[in-house]
């Protein structure tokens, strides 16, 4: 039996390109959707739509990693930095605007600016393809698709306000490309304080390069100029079950032997979250 076009997908089906002509528009033909010359691309029984072609890109974030996420960003931790993406994304929306959630795992951050802004949609970018089982749910006004980020997006020019990345991969042309004039990108990444208490306790978590904030520097500059920078930072409580999460939703969970760690290790029982909220207006 088709799918049915989910009603979030319906919502945002006008920013949709065609992956393989780049320019034509998608639209809805029993159970997928299809350009005009015939590209057709599936929609997942879950819900988000499989515009990925060729050589689909790879993703950490397995089953696993997801239902660590999930739970972790259940119990609130990160909550203050869901609600300063959502304030910096309500000083570019109007009314009835557009937020695209780049490498939007589950949704948790897109769902946070779509609850603070009520005539705002969204849509999430993500390759996993069990994130987007999740994100596709996420929200009645979020879509979710399956793209690789490092690829020319399948939206139109100027098509969003808000671009959101938040601990994602970045693409600056396209982020540029896709946003309007009057739009803005916002970029979360961790300082080098974020988590350093976990880091100290697990020698295998991938470090913070402290020449992170150059690079972003060098790769936005082209495209956008600094409008506001926030810092969040604060100190949290965490129980073991939230320290596992935390190691087991990251790219770290590739290098923590998680057997390792159920045998009894001593976690930090508070860790400090630092981060840094960036956004940039277009040039």
């Amino acid at each position: 039996m088709p799918v049915s076009l989910p009603p979030a997908l319906d919502l945002s089906l006008d920013l949709l390109r065609c992956p393989t002509c780049r320019t034509r528009r998608l639209h809805h033909d029993r159970g997928a959707l299809r350009c005009p010359v015939g590209h057709t691309f599936d929609i997942a029984r879950h819900g988000y739509a499989g515009l990925l072609t060729g050589t689909c890109a790879t993703s950490g974030d397995d089953a696993a990693m997801v239902q660590a996420r999930a739970r972790f960003l259940s119990a609130g931790i990160y909550a203050p930095i869901r609600e300063v993406g959502a304030r910096l994304a309500a000083d570019a929306v109007s009314e009835r605007g557009t937020v695209v959630d780049v490498g939007c795992g589950t949704g948790y951050y897109l769902t946070g600016v779509l609850d603070h802004l009520p005539g705002t949609r969204g849509l999430g970018l993500d390759t996993s393809v069990r994130a987007l089982r999740t994100a596709a749910r996420a929200h009645d006004r979020a879509a979710a698709v399956a793209w690789d980020v490092f690829r020319p997006f399948p939206l139109a020019d100027a098509a969003a306000d808000v671009v959101l990345d938040v601990f994602a991969p970045r693409n600056p042309a396209e982020f540029h490309r896709i946003l309007r004039p009057t739009g803005r990108l916002i970029v979360v990444r961790p300082t080098g304080r974020h988590l350093a208490e976990l880091r100290g306790q697990v020698s295998a978590m991938l470090t913070i390069d402290p020449a992170k904030e150059q690079r972003l520097h060098r790769a936005l500059n082209p495209f956008f100029e600094v409008a506001v920078t926030e810092q969040v930072e604060y100190s949290t409580l965490l129980t073991r079950t939230d320290a596992l999460d935390l190691l087991a939703m990251t790219p770290s969970a590739r290098h923590v032997n998680r057997a390792d760690l159920n045998d009894g290790r001593v976690l930090p029982d508070q860790v400090t979250v630092s981060v840094l909220a960036t956004a940039y207006q277009p040039r």
